[in-house]
């Protein structure tokens, strides 16, 4: 419940912060007339991740194991691809989304026609609910049956329309760069396990040789080899003795760092793979966009008494804006 409801909490957060920055364009430019046509755009977005949230999960139903594992696996790496992506492209892109929003608002309203502003609030919020259904569907996946993963989601996401309007109005202040910079790397995180149980279905499925398939290493009992006798299509280990894969500790756990009481080698070796990389390149971008604190300047207001200012830079560093313009 905890990781999907801080799931829901990012990524409605990011959607929110776009829907704010678009619905308080318009009111600036006088143009409230045309807002029933960005709702209607925001609303078919959010129907689509639902649908297809729905046809993943009773679509299983009729196909056969293997099938699902298959299926489950595949959209899993997707995932994973999609979540790391989002990582970097926040960050990157984070500086001129609101003039980028901003620009497809402008183009909508010079072509004069209702699809053109409903496309531009169905992208703006697509992308962000896709994600969400995919990260989601693959968590609880992993899960089994677990409806206090959705709850988590349902409230994070809740909270997360709360603390977007609150933000619009002006109600609450957020460091936004530093919640997205905490939450990205708990993402990264999290993408880690479930790259590590898009692989446990795939070898379930016998598509990835593993502990399932043939290539498995066994014992003279006929039993898969654990440790570095397994290697590389053994289990890596086996600690099901002392934590049950049913527990509350062994789901909290792969919930959290994606650990599991029985994983494959391959499993982990990807789980380590992906930590090393993605997370040192989201830590040495961290690095380069910290921004340098310059020593603030007095400049002269016009009636004379001294204005401080301060440079881009350390302005960037500082709290975000309550309002939707600043947020971006």
């Amino acid at each position: 419940m905890l990781a999907t409801f801080l799931i829901g909490l990012r990524e409605g957060l990011e959607a929110a912060l776009v829907v704010g920055i678009l619905v308080a364009y318009l009111k600036r430019l006088d143009r409230k007339d045309v807002l029933p046509r960005l709702w209607t755009g925001v609303g078919a977005a959010i129907l689509l991740a639902l649908v297809i949230g729905a046809v993943l999960t009773f679509g299983a139903y009729a196909l056969t194991f293997q099938g699902q594992e298959i299926i489950g696996g595949t959209l899993s790496l997707v995932t994973v691809g999609m979540v790391t992506w989002m990582i970097f492209w926040m960050r990157k892109a984070g500086r001129t989304m609101k003039a980028t929003l901003q620009g497809g608002v402008d183009r909508a309203l010079e072509a004069g026609t209702v699809w053109a502003l409903v496309l531009v609030g169905f992208v703006s919020v697509a992308r962000e609910g896709v994600e969400t259904t995919l990260l989601l569907w693959s968590m609880v996946q992993s899960f089994g049956d677990a409806p206090s993963a959705i709850l988590g989601a349902a409230l994070g996401l809740a909270v997360a329309v709360l603390a977007g309007w609150l933000l619009a109005r002006g109600a609450v202040r957020l460091d936004l760069s530093r919640f997205f910079t905490w939450t990205g790397g708990f993402l990264v995180v999290i993408a880690a396990g479930v790259l590590a149980y898009a692989l446990s279905d795939l070898q379930e499925a016998g598509v990835v040789p593993g502990p399932f398939t043939a290539a498995a290493p066994l014992d003279a009992a006929g039993s898969v080899l654990v440790g570095w006798a397994g290697l590389p299509f053994g289990w890596a280990f086996d600690v099901t003795a002392v934590i049950r894969p049913d527990s509350a500790l062994a789901v909290l756990l792969q919930a959290t760092v994606g650990f599991m009481p029985r994983m494959s080698w391959l499993q982990v070796i990807a789980w380590v793979l992906y930590i090393a990389i993605v997370g040192t390149l989201f830590v040495r971008g961290l690095r380069r966009t910290t921004p340098r604190a310059t020593p603030s300047t007095s400049v002269p207001a016009s009636s004379g008494t001294p204005v401080t200012t301060e440079s881009a830079a350390t302005r960037a560093a500082s709290t975000v804006s309550p309002s939707p313009e600043g947020a971006s």
